[in-house]
This record gives C-alpha cells, sequence and structure tokens, in this order.
C-alpha cells in the first residue's frame, strides 16, 4: 500500500512538469505592494522574514510569510 503523506518524486524524464517553487519573496521598508485583500499599501515594518506590517491607508495589517497573496509593485 503507498503512503499518502510521501512527496511525490519527479524525474527528470517524466513527461510531466514538477510543480514551480517560487522563491519567497524579500520586502523593504518603503515598498509599495498590493495585496489580494487589502489593495495597495506600503511596508512599514519587517519583523525578521516572518512577517511585514503593511500600511494600507485605512487600516494596518501585519502579513505574515511565505507572502501568497501579496506582491511588490
Amino acid at each position: 500500500m503507498t503512503n499518502p503523506s510521501a512527496p511525490k518524486r519527479y524525474l527528470p524524464t517524466s513527461p510531466f512538469k514538477a510543480p514551480v517553487t517560487r522563491p519567497p519573496q524579500q520586502f523593504a521598508v518603503g515598498d509599495q505592494v498590493t495585496h489580494d485583500v487589502y489593495g495597495l499599501g506600503r511596508v512599514i515594518g519587517i519583523e525578521g522574514g516572518i512577517a511585514a506590517l503593511v500600511d494600507f491607508g485605512s487600516t494596518q495589517e501585519r502579513i505574515l510569510s511565505p507572502y501568497a497573496k501579496m506582491s511588490k509593485l
């Protein structure tokens, strides 16, 4: 029986493409960003690569890494 929690191995000769893993984005204080839920904002703080504090105008939110819904403009 197979173990469903075991990660799949992708062989270089496989006709199926391996899933693409994007490198985590790095943000700096002052960067303009866009978020899928909150909209446009500016990074006002970084917490050691774990989270970014972003000012979206009407609210300030702490966005946790890996920043899946946030991208740099």
